[in-house]
């Protein structure tokens, strides 16, 4: 999502410039490294202030952070920002309350200021908004931004060209329903997700159906032998794939299915949505801001395997079903999530803080 961004503002004239490297990530809780994390910072944004006020480079109009929390707080943007009279924005911070006197307290008190420091919060779902409210002092900077690709994926072929090719190169038979599923085998949440995708597919009552898993990662001996003992022979993986390679298997398929445990809305589910197909998951976290239920997709009761496979059951009984989700799955993506839609709503959450027009440096 990051990346994202930065090409977002790149697309839309402006100089994107990454003003530090410096990492203030701690991941285990320790209060002299962070103490330590927060000195190196504070040297770096006296550079920084010294540098732009001395001319010795051109000073930004605005300063961007994304994703700001109490593990890796903006040390950077609220200081320079302040110091030099810009605008500073944030994008998909969260505060967790409980940290407020925990092994993160500093982080957690850090995040805080600078969010009520920033002229512009951007929360990327209705549930980090709802979050962010409670601690903000003035709720008006907050605005809903959600969640986008700032470039399309791009299919080698159209879809029924693209399942012909798929269908002889897998040795998978046309007529059946593909479901196609996108994530990493890593060993955390991630493997949580794929081992309920695999009771689900077990509690499954129709087999005229397909898999094909697209993903690799440290865990995927352990996934690959859930899927395998679940569904058998219709299962197919593709490991790790590029970008077109991915579009091509994605406009092929029929279903996208995705558990999505504990995420905060899922690119994979965004780039479904972006080529047309419904999408089935568990109802958690922000993936209801992308998947509407009965709208483009179908959505289970969290870590519900039986609801998983109920969701199933009626997309490989139902085309019509299946159709007319994901019709209004790509005109969703289109209104709300497509490279134009965020576009327009950075350009004008721009226009807001900064009143500049044309090309100018954010860093």
């Amino acid at each position: 999502m990051a990346r994202a961004f930065v090409a977002l503002l790149h697309a839309l004239g402006h100089e994107v410039e990454i003003a530090s490297s410096l990492r203030s990530y701690d991941r285990e809780g320790d209060p002299e490294r962070q103490m330590a994390i927060r000195a190196a910072a504070e040297m770096k944004a006296a550079r920084l202030i010294a540098d732009w006020r001395s001319q010795a480079k051109p000073a930004p109009d605005l300063w961007f952070t994304y994703h700001s929390y109490h593990k890796a707080p903006d040390w950077l943007g609220p200081a320079v920002a302040n110091e030099l009279r810009m605008p500073y924005v944030v994008a998909e911070a969260s505060v967790a309350g409980k940290q407020a006197n925990g092994a993160w307290a500093l982080g957690h008190r850090a995040t805080i200021e600078g969010i009520n420091s920033a002229a512009k919060v951007l929360a990327m779902t209705r549930v980090d908004a709802v979050d962010l409210a409670k601690w903000l002092s003035e709720t008006r900077n907050l605005v809903l931004f959600p969640p986008f690709l700032a470039q399309r994926l791009k299919p080698s072929a159209e879809p029924t060209a693209a399942r012909r090719g798929l269908s002889s190169a897998l040795g998978l038979a046309m007529a059946p329903v593909w479901l196609v599923t996108v994530a990493m085998m890593r060993r955390d949440i991630k493997t949580e997700s794929y081992r309920l995708l695999a009771r689900a597919l077990t509690a499954m009552h129709r087999d005229n159906w397909r898999l094909l898993v697209i993903g690799d990662g440290e865990n995927a001996v352990e996934v690959r032998a859930h899927l395998t003992s679940a569904a058998g022979d219709r299962v197919r993986f593709l490991g790790q794939l590029d970008s077109e390679a991915l579009a091509t298997t994605l406009c092929a398929a029929d279903v996208f299915v995705w558990p999505a445990l504990r995420e905060a809305y899922g690119m994979a589910i965004l780039e479904a949505l972006s080529l047309g197909l419904p999408v089935v998951a568990c109802d958690g976290g922000g993936v209801s801001d992308l998947v509407e239920h009965e709208g483009n997709g179908l959505l289970a009761k969290e870590r519900s395997a039986t609801g998983l496979a109920t969701c199933l059951d009626r997309l490989v009984d139902d085309p019509a079903l299946r159709a007319g989700l994901a019709a209004r799955a790509r005109a969703g993506f289109e209104e709300r999530h497509s490279p134009g839609a965020a576009a327009a709503r950075m350009a004008s959450i721009l226009a807001s803080v900064a009143g500049a027009e044309g090309r100018s440096p954010c860093a």
